[in-house]
């Protein structure tokens, strides 16, 4: 059974998440203090966080750095009730793999933190026969049976999101996906905000290109939305 760590102050929320989540059939952990959620995050290695930006004392973003840094692919889910989006789009490029504002749907929460467990569930019991051979492009490999990445036989240190969207495009090279469609096929989002695409697709221009600000392999199409261009050795 898959474990969830709640980490908020608000009493009444974590409350009500928590019921919901357990009617959901997921074990539920809880804590009111960053640096206590820290220490649970390590001592029982959840399967997903979902991690109020707004704590007392260590704020969120810290508390997400250091459960970060002792697990680089701990999948995070940002809880915020602020409305400026430059606060969202901030939790997005330290690598949290989604985030809802507040106040928010139960139904909606339950969808999201769903749609993260199966796309992590592999890890947890992989099917040698369920994915296909490792994905090559130049000097970019990807081992899907591994859910690993490497550029020049270096690791690519990759979150859940990113790794997801990185093998959706690599594996469909030349076609132009609308950040609509990303957002169906990756995240298994009927709608959402948007914005969450443009910014995996800059953090994962930042680990694969050589020079980001002009990528020749996760191209713009203007209009559109993006598409992968292969890459010959070179």
């Amino acid at each position: 059974m898959p474990t969830v760590l709640v980490v908020d102050d608000d009493a009444l929320l974590r409350e009500v998440v928590s019921t919901y989540l357990r009617r959901a059939g997921l074990e539920v952990l809880e804590s009111d203090d960053g640096l206590h959620g820290v220490g649970l995050a390590k001592a029982a290695s959840p399967d997903l966080v979902l991690l109020d930006l707004t704590l007392p004392g260590l704020d969120g973003l810290e508390v997400f750095r250091r459960m970060r840094a002792h697990r680089g692919d701990l999948p995070i889910m940002m809880l915020t009730a602020r409305g400026d989006e430059s606060d969202r789009v901030l939790g997005l490029e330290l690598g949290a793999d989604d985030y809802l504002a507040k106040p928010f749907s139960t139904r909606e929460l339950v969808l999201r933190v769903q749609s993260i467990l199966r796309r992590t569930e592999h890890l947890r019991a992989p099917s040698p026969t369920s994915v296909g051979e490792p994905l090559v492009d130049g000097d970019l490999v990807i081992d899907r049976r591994r859910h690993e990445a490497r550029r020049a036989d270096r690791p690519l240190l990759l979150t859940v999101r990113e790794f997801d969207l990185l093998e959706h495009l690599v594996s469909r090279p030349g076609t132009a996906f609308s950040r609509a469609e990303l957002m169906k096929a990756v995240w298994g989002w009927e709608y959402g905000d948007e914005s969450t695409v443009t910014v995996h697709v800059r953090r994962l221009r930042e680990k694969v290109e050589v020079d980001p600000s002009a990528p020749r392999r996760l191209c713009t199409v203007w209009g559109v939305g993006y598409r992968w261009d292969p890459q010959e050795v070179t």
